[in-house]
């Protein structure tokens, strides 16, 4: 998971800014979010693509971080092209095949930003004053957007003879099986995605979450191991229900970390995630409704009612 980690892995630029939201410009974000960069993306790695080729990932990945982390959903729509053109270098690369998985998974919420952005023109600018930002969405046209790009997908290929194996696993834990496809927004079902921040596996664990639910990375991270993978999942979804009372808040949590949302519930003085989602990542504010989207089109059922 991007999750509580993610976040602060950005500790030098992006955790510090957003203790001062009332000032923080993009330009502020982005640049910390280079600065990230600069210091987390495993060289190993980068080593293995051209010079040219290594701007353009660190970039991408850079502005990925910086506007994923920010509040406004429209800010993503302008990376939607760079991440095309960055997504077959990746895909280029043995070394950096998992990363490509990864950002396969994220071109989505590049999609639907695009969609809000034609959906939500900015307001009429007033003279003498500087531009009105664009709202975020509202949850109805969350809703219309996920719905509208995930009507026609068909089941990932590597789904099929993985899910019914995965199922049994949530169950065991006393938690929807439904939620297997967490992995379809998390990874598309590709057990070898890693993201930049660390993130590996049909689920995007985390290192200090994998340790947490019994997983070890060593001499084989079980991260990659689909059921084991699974299983560590559901114990992470399984907590965080039971601390939430509530799955979309605790899906909130599984992406934007559980000390996020539950200042924001406190602070907000709040209780369900519509309420407090403007104020979080702009990430976590589509990966929520994307679940439901991708939960109703599998398998006929809303989360409401799981």
């Amino acid at each position: 998971m991007r999750r509580l980690a993610s976040i602060m892995a950005l500790a030098l630029g992006l955790a510090a800014a957003r203790a001062q939201e009332e000032t923080l410009t993009l330009d502020d974000v982005l640049q910390s979010a280079r600065d990230w960069a600069e210091e987390n993306l495993d060289e190993s790695v980068l080593k293995s693509l051209r010079d040219t080729d290594q701007a353009k990932v660190r970039q991408l990945l850079a502005d990925l971080q910086a506007r994923f982390h920010g509040e406004y959903i429209v800010d993503l729509a302008p990376l939607k092209q760079t991440a095309r053109l960055v997504l077959p270098i990746l895909e280029g690369y043995e070394e950096t095949a998992p990363y490509a998985s990864w950002l396969k998974a994220q071109l989505d919420y590049l999609e639907a930003a695009e969609q809000f952005r034609l959906l939500i023109p900015p307001p009429p600018r007033q003279p003498g004053h500087p531009p009105t930002r664009a709202p975020n969405p509202t949850p109805q046209q969350e809703a219309k957007v996920w719905a509208h790009l995930l009507e026609a997908r068909p089941w990932p290929e590597s789904a099929k003879p993985i899910v019914p194996k995965l199922k049994p696993i949530f169950v065991a834990h006393r938690i929807p099986a439904e939620l297997v496809w967490v992995a379809e927004v998390e990874s598309s079902f590709d057990p070898k995605a890693r993201s930049p921040v660390g993130a590996a596996g049909l689920f995007q664990l985390m290192p200090a979450t994998a340790k947490r639910f019994g997983l070890h990375r060593w001499p084989t991270d079980q991260r990659l191991d689909p059921e084991s993978s699974a299983d560590a999942a559901a114990q992470y979804l399984r907590y965080l229900h039971e601390r939430f009372k509530d799955w979309r808040l605790a899906l909130a949590a599984y992406n934007a970390g559980e000390g996020t949302v539950q200042r924001l519930l406190d602070k907000q003085k709040k209780k369900t995630f519509d309420a407090i989602a403007p104020k979080l990542p702009a990430e976590t504010q589509m990966y929520v409704p994307r679940i439901e989207a991708t939960i109703e089109r599998r398998e006929g059922v809303r989360l409401a009612v799981l």
